[in-house]
């Protein structure tokens, strides 16, 4: 009998639930207790390949800490000139800005832009020092960036743009990497964010990217949201590996 990618999910979930090996949270993540107890507004940035991958992978999270009244920037590595469904390509990055700003604009975030090309990631020393000089102008308190081994190159970029800012900065951030659908490979989760109550906005945020197709690749991103949620004995969840050794705390 052949069992499908959603069957092996939901079995892989219910199968591990209550093995004590994820934890219920109930707050924010990298909300440090200094700043729960005195009100701190933090700056979260959600770095991401394209225009659409900061929305597929922390959609749900994002909107969770923007109605908590933090401030969320998506920063991504290009405009999308690569590829923008039937339009012309010469109008990619227009279509894919707006796009961009659009889900931005339901996620109450503000858009970013660094200046790579869409499929054609540079890493060397002058791009970690352009990247790094432009996340560390955010201010972040908290960072989320690509698995380091996701399939497609700007990601793995935008990875490791990102850990060499962290580095360089002294580890001055709390950094986590975070999923996206069929791009990443084999990963390990240790928070995770109740994304539940948020569902419609994460889903109008990636439906915003309409030269993507979403239809082709939201409802794999549901499906792990829903092996997340059952993890936790939630509906829907996002999650997350934390690279920094900050203090832990609960998530959405």
């Amino acid at each position: 009998m052949r069992i499908s990618r959603r069957e092996l999910l939901l079995q892989s979930a219910k199968a591990g639930a209550g093995g004590g090996l994820l934890q219920k949270s109930n707050g924010l993540l990298a909300l440090p207790r200094q700043a729960q107890e005195t009100g701190k507004k933090l700056r979260i940035v959600v770095t991401g390949g394209h225009p659409g991958d900061p929305e597929c992978g922390c959609g749900g999270t994002i909107a969770r800490y923007t109605d908590e009244g933090h401030e969320a920037i998506l920063l991504y590595l290009n405009r999308g000139e690569g590829y923008c469904g039937q339009s012309d390509l010469k109008d990619c990055a227009k279509i894919r800005t707006a796009e961009a700003e659009k889900a931005c604009e339901i996620l109450k975030a503000r858009a970013v832009f660094a200046t790579q090309y869409d499929g054609r990631a540079v890493v060397d020393a002058p791009h970690y020092e352009e990247f790094s000089r432009l996340l560390l102008e955010q201010k972040p308190d908290v960072v989320f960036t690509h698995w380091p081994t996701d399939a497609h190159r700007d990601h793995r970029a935008t990875s490791a743009l990102v850990l060499d800012a962290w580095l360089s900065s002294k580890k001055k951030f709390a950094l986590y990497y975070y999923e996206v659908a069929e791009d990443t490979l084999r990963f390990s989760a240790t928070d995770f964010a109740d994304t539940t109550r948020v569902a419609a906005r994460h889903r109008a945020a990636c439906y915003a990217h309409a030269s993507q197709q979403p239809d082709k690749w939201f409802p794999l991103q549901v499906e792990m949201t829903r092996y997340h949620g059952l993890q936790n004995g939630w509906t829907q969840a996002e999650a997350f590996f934390r690279v920094s050794q900050q203090e832990r705390n609960v998530v959405p």
